[in-house]
């Protein structure tokens, strides 16, 4: 995918109200997964978290290099099930916003600046910025579904 379309499909994603629409007890219920719909969604925050430190430092240092992070430990030292639906929406949405607004703005010299992430071969941050928008796809078609 390239970062135009990327950069696209975020902007639809955000303008699509459906994660709203779910109520706080649907969002906590088990989802036929590990995690519920709110520790998905959690999971999408600290997704957005760890890429916002990764599309900004890969601009800049050369040979970014950032360790990778342990998912499941993140959703339960943040306890998202725990978290009013709406509150959880809203975060994921502003902090979703701000990455778009970082991607629409990368200078196009450093898009193939090369970053390693854990122990994964060297990839571009074009790459890390249009992997980032397919990995929220998926979570969120998990939440959206059934």
């Amino acid at each position: 995918m390239l970062l135009a379309t990327a950069i696209r499909e975020l902007r639809s994603i955000l303008n699509n109200r459906r994660l709203g629409e779910l109520s706080d007890s649907t969002a906590g219920r088990e989802n036929g997964g590990k995690w519920t719909r709110k520790e998905i969604l959690g999971h999408l925050i600290d997704s957005a978290s760890n890429n916002h430190h990764r599309f900004v430092r890969a601009q800049f240092e050369p040979g970014f290099a950032m360790p990778g992070y342990k998912q499941s430990e993140w959703v339960a030292a943040n306890q998202y099930g725990d978290r009013p639906w709406s509150e959880l929406v809203a975060l994921w949405s502003s902090y979703n916003r701000h990455l778009l607004f970082l991607m629409e703005r990368v200078p196009g010299n450093r898009l193939a600046n090369l970053c390693k992430i854990g122990d994964g071969d060297p990839v571009t941050l074009e790459f890390l910025m249009t992997d980032y928008v397919d990995h929220l796809k998926h979570h969120l078609d998990q939440i959206l579904a059934g």
